[in-house]
């Protein structure tokens, strides 16, 4: 049975492989500016472009981290006496901060040529259980943190005519899970962003990429495990937990190879082609390939649907007989 799922999978990657080759921008000399680039998968695409000899401006709020985070960055830099690598402490939600802070790095570095979104945080739990501050700081970080960066950098790119843009989303800003009502809600919005900005930006030669990483080995996820109910918990043990280089190296390849959507692993290709609807493509090749499995993808995803339902239900039913026993201790 599982031979017979996964052979639609292998069929398309073969395919892909022969007849898709992605044609990779070179950033070497160029600015590459990386909001949240203190730890996890933005840290790990800061010491790529480091590596591919572009200049790495890095963004967050703590200090600390990003002292830190500089000192491996240019330990990884291929010409350091000529590449700039630097540190920018940022309020990503307040847009006069980020606004200012870009235009100044602009000034001392050089022209932004890849803005990469990686700011963001996730808080678990049912939806009454929040605070109206957790959910308003939810939002700001992780919906606004985004917007206010590009907003800024836009009418450069535009008067550029040139430039890249990726924005990290997450496999919730294409499924809800139980848990992340208010994160998923975040990153839902963001696929919404980042369509409207390819369609908005393709005249002027600017790229824009949704990179949808699965749960990935960070810092921040050790956090967010700290908030998952017990069925976010189970439902997460189901998939695989990914290395944030790894993450990094395919968000990196994407981006520069002007795709739209970033995935990586088995189950993240299913989701991605399954929810890609009206979302851009780059060629019909790729359309035709994805329109012949998607019936089998359905498929495939249905297993997962209900094993997810079934995972709440039965965290429901103990919890329920937790509560009938407890009375009689």
């Amino acid at each position: 049975m599982v031979v017979f799922l996964i052979v639609p999978f292998l069929i398309i990657s073969f395919m892909w492989k022969l007849f898709g080759n992605i044609k990779v921008k070179d950033i070497t000399n160029r600015h590459v500016v990386i909001i949240g680039g203190s730890s996890g998968i933005g840290k790990s695409l800061a010491i790529l472009a480091a590596k591919k000899n572009a200049h790495v401006t890095i963004i967050a709020r703590n200090i600390d981290k990003l002292s830190e985070a500089i000192t491996e960055i240019k330990e990884n830099a291929i010409n350091p006496t000529d590449q700039k690598i630097n540190f920018v402490s940022v309020d990503v939600t307040n847009f006069e901060d980020v606004e200012n802070n870009l235009c100044e790095i602009e000034e001392t570095v050089g022209p932004i040529y890849m803005l990469v979104n990686c700011a963001g945080f996730a808080v678990c739990g049912e939806l009454e259980n929040f605070t109206v501050n957790q959910i308003k700081s939810l939002i700001n970080v992780n919906l606004l943190g985004s917007i206010y960066p590009i907003k800024a950098i836009v009418p450069k790119f535009k008067e550029r005519k040139e430039g890249i843009i990726v924005l990290t989303g997450s496999q919730v800003s294409l499924f809800g899970l139980y848990g992340y009502s208010v994160y998923s809600s975040c990153k839902f919005a963001l696929r919404g962003l980042a369509e409207s900005l390819y369609m908005e930006l393709k005249p002027y030669n600017i790229s824009v990429t949704l990179a949808l990483p699965p749960d990935t080995d960070t810092p921040g996820f050790k956090e967010e495990n700290k908030t998952k109910p017990i069925e976010t918990l189970r439902i997460s043990d189901m998939g695989d937990i990914f290395n944030p280089g790894d993450v990094a190296n395919k968000i990196m390849r994407d981006a520069l190879g002007g795709q739209f959507f970033s995935h990586i692993g088995f189950e993240s290709f299913i989701t991605t082609t399954l929810c890609k609807g009206m979302s851009p493509f780059t060629s019909f090749f790729q359309v035709i390939m994805e329109s012949m499995i998607i019936g089998w993808i359905r498929l495939i995803s249905s297993f997962y649907v209900h094993r997810f339902h079934k995972i709440v239900q039965l965290c429901y039913d103990e919890k329920k007989k937790q509560k009938k026993i407890k009375p009689n201790m």
